[in-house]
């Protein structure tokens, strides 16, 4: 389907999703009657991350009562980024707001985002988390520790508190589209964009049903994906941390000369013993920061699709309508009568 504005469609509101079943009737019933209330022409985009469970077929049975709904099948499991990616590459309004499926994020602040981007000519509006008491203390204390680290490694731009619950405008959607990054952070990109932008405070409230589809691992791997795609950092900490080696180095070795002289150089194994360990462990954190900018200039060059469609429910409307509209053509057309020749 052709990515583009059609003019009608003023809002879109992409919903990336993973076997969500148990939340799903509460999420319609809240993001319904809001989108509703705008009084524009919407669109809603859940994309079906290759959910397991009965996510789809709830989905195609929503949509029979809700035509405003619309279901992106991916083919598999590609990760939450790669549904957003997903999502955002076949959205076609004027602005798309991006929200989590498990109503942790208020649907009831869409609104508020689109009315203060228009009024005041925003291109972005983050969804800024002014209260997570419903998150655990460990969630609470590893969020603030990721954020004062994205923040110190990609520059004050990014706001703190802001996940994925934001509205772009179609510029800032189509710049986004424009990057060639295959693993991305939203996070860290839609604040590279200097785009003028806005913000909505809101209570982070506890999921009402299902479980977190983003567990320690796969928060860790964020991490991992939001430092090592915007900084180089790590190799200079590599760096630094081969430079005291070699002081420990210059330090374990006059210990040993000092010790050979003095004929103590069998006491000197517990010495030797923790600079081998040291050394060891150094250059292992170095090998292991050096592959992880390998692999990723790997996955770059290879340059494989981050997420495949398996049915898009707006490609398949258009293909009726356009038989619709030919059958129609071919009915409403004359059929010419020929006259049978007369012999004189």
């Amino acid at each position: 389907m052709p990515n583009a504005v059609t003019g009608a469609t003023v809002l879109s509101v992409v919903i990336p999703m993973y076997n969500e079943e148990e939340v799903l009737p509460a999420l319609v019933s809240r993001v319904r009657p809001v989108l509703a209330g705008l009084g524009t022409p919407y669109e809603v985009v859940a994309v079906d991350d290759g959910s397991t469970d009965r996510t789809a077929e709830l989905l195609a049975a929503f949509r029979l009562g809700w035509p405003e709904l619309r279901i992106i099948g991916l083919r598999r499991n590609s990760g939450h980024q790669a549904a957003l990616t997903a999502g955002l590459d076949r959205a076609v309004g004027a602005y798309v707001v991006s929200i989590d499926a498990d109503l942790q994020d208020p649907p009831e602040k869409i609104p508020e985002m689109l009315a203060l981007a228009r009024g005041e000519g925003l291109d972005i509006v983050y969804g800024i988390r002014a209260d997570r008491a419903s998150d655990t203390g460990f969630k609470r204390w590893t969020a603030g520790l990721y954020y004062r680290l994205v923040r110190r490694l990609a520059g004050p731009a990014v706001p703190s508190q802001a996940g994925d619950f934001r509205l772009l405008s179609r510029a800032a959607v189509d710049a986004l589209k424009a990057l060639p990054d295959q693993q991305r952070v939203y996070r860290l990109l839609v604040p590279w964009l200097g785009f003028p932008s806005g913000q909505v405070t809101y209570e982070r409230a506890p999921r009402p049903a299902g479980q977190s589809k983003y567990p320690l691992g796969r928060m860790i791997r964020l991490a991992v994906d939001s430092v090592t795609g915007f900084s180089a950092a790590p190799l200079r900490i590599a760096t630094w941390l081969g430079g005291f080696a070699f002081l420990v180095c210059l330090g374990l070795m006059a210990y040993t000369l000092s010790a050979h002289f003095l004929d103590h150089t069998v006491p000197g194994w517990t010495s030797l013993f923790t600079g081998v360990l040291f050394i060891g462990a150094v250059q292992l954190i170095c090998v292991g920061l050096l592959g992880e900018y390998v692999g990723r200039i790997y996955t770059a060059v290879q340059n494989r699709p981050t997420y495949f469609v398996g049915h898009d429910t707006a490609t398949h409307d258009t293909a009726a309508r356009e038989a619709a509209t030919q059958d129609t053509k071919g009915a409403e057309t004359p059929v010419p009568h020929q006259r049978s020749g007369s012999r004189t």
